[in-house]
């Protein structure tokens, strides 16, 4: 696998494996001590209601998907829907 550094993620777009754009990637979450990464966050576009994207939702409504969840990260981070 290919190492990619945090800071050439910040504001890359995220899409789902169907075309849908989702957003851009606003943060990372990530268990401090054990380096474990949990999920994206991410700031959906303006078109998308956050609440049918497939994804829980925080608070602040930006979508987060479980890093789990990703299938690829070239111009766009992939993410399974």
């Amino acid at each position: 696998m290919v190492d990619i550094l945090a800071e050439n993620l910040s504001g890359k777009a995220v899409m789902g494996a169907d075309g849908t754009e989702l957003g851009d990637l606003y943060n990372i979450t990530m268990d401090l001590k054990s380096g474990q990464l949990y999920d994206l966050l991410v700031s959906p576009h303006e078109h998308l209601d956050p609440a049918r994207s497939g994804f829980d939702v925080d608070d602040r409504g930006r979508i987060r998907v479980p890093v789990a969840r990703v299938q690829a990260v070239k111009d766009y981070i992939v993410v399974a829907r």
